[in-house]
Parts: structure tokens; C-alpha cells; sequence
């Protein structure tokens, strides 16, 4: 008696596997020899640094494992109370934020009227925000308005803080616009 065609294919074909012995799909149905030549991407990591997803303010854990100086994987702290062990897409991309070939890792400045781009140095762009800031605010500044009232304001400037601010900083910020006189103060972390 010749064995069936499909009796033969049985070891091969998960869904033959799976009906042959594993009806929830989970043991030897599920593997195959290339899943078994496979090994984990944080296998060969030679440091693992405890880190929090820098995307809001939610503040899930991260394990961000590193080899040679390099970033190689960001996974989930299991640890982390606050998201033990999971991650959202965004936390999930982490990785590609620090070693994207599109990630800029230098100040761009583009002059007023010009169409190119020109590198500066970072102390260089922090003196040129600064020195805009303070202008703008004595240019701008209401000491009181028309009646006498006092105002000591500026409406010159305005502060927009983001999604990936956490509490500690958005109370700094605020500190800070406030001891400048700027009113208009908006955050987006409302996703």
C-alpha cells in the first residue's frame, strides 16, 4: 500500500502540521527551520540602558540595547510601571529616530531672503535665538496701557510646547515665559 501524497507533506506545511497535532497553531505548527536559525536582536547587545520613550508625556520604559557605542534595539521595559514592556508604533520606531540616515545631527540655518541652508555651531544659533528673544521683548514690551494700568506683558512672543514635554518641563517652560512677560502660551499635547 502507497502512502497518501499529503502524509509526506505533513512536516512541511504548517496547516497540515497544525491539523496533524497542534490545533491552536502555538507549537511545532508555528516553527519552521528558518524561525529556528533565527536568533534575537538584543542577543548580541553589550549594554542595555534604561531609558523612557521621549514621544509624550506618557513616559513608557525603554530598554535601549547598544553595541560598540551603537544603538542596535529599543524594546519595552517589562519593569516599567507605567507600560510594562509595550510600546505604541511611535515607541515602537524609537530606534530609527536615533539612526535614520534623514536625522539631522547639526544646526541648519537659512538666512532671511536666502534659498541654501548653511551649518552653524550650536553655541553660535543658542546667541542668535537669544539675542532675537531679548529684542523682540523690548521691542514689543507694555509696561501699562493707555489709562495707566499696568500690563508688563509682551505680545511679541509666544511659546508652543510640545507632545513630548513631560510635566517637570512644561512647569519650567512656563516658569521661564512668564518671568518674560509672554502671554500666549499653548501646549499640543492634547493627542
Amino acid at each position: 500500500m502507497t502512502p497518501h501524497p499529503l502524509r509526506s507533506q505533513v512536516g512541511r506545511w504548517p496547516v497540515l502540521r497544525q491539523l496533524a497535532g497542534d490545533p491552536t497553531g502555538r507549537g511545532a505548527a508555528a516553527r519552521s527551520e528558518a524561525h529556528a536559525r533565527m536568533r534575537p536582536r538584543t542577543e548580541e547587545a553589550d549594554h542595555v540602558t534604561p531609558s523612557i520613550c521621549p514621544y509624550c508625556a506618557v513616559g513608557c520604559g525603554q530598554l535601549v540595547y547598544t553595541r560598540d557605542g551603537r544603538v542596535t534595539q529599543v524594546e519595552g521595559d517589562p519593569a516599567s510601571p507605567i507600560s510594562r514592556g509595550r510600546l505604541c508604533p511611535k515607541g515602537a520606531a524609537t530606534k530609527s529616530l536615533i539612526s535614520s540616515p534623514l536625522r539631522l545631527d547639526r544646526v541648519r540655518y537659512r538666512p532671511p531672503y536666502a534659498t541654501d541652508w548653511q551649518d552653524l555651531e550650536l553655541d553660535v544659533a543658542m546667541d542668535m535665538i537669544a539675542d532675537r528673544l531679548l529684542e523682540t521683548r523690548v521691542r514689543t514690551w507694555e509696561d501699562e496701557d493707555d489709562e495707566g494700568h499696568p500690563r508688563r506683558r509682551t505680545l511679541g512672543l509666544g511659546n508652543l510646547g510640545g507632545a513630548t514635554l513631560d510635566n517637570e518641563e512644561n512647569y519650567l517652560m512656563r516658569k521661564l515665559t512668564a518671568a518674560l512677560g509672554v502671554v500666549q502660551v499653548e501646549n499640543q499635547a492634547r493627542i
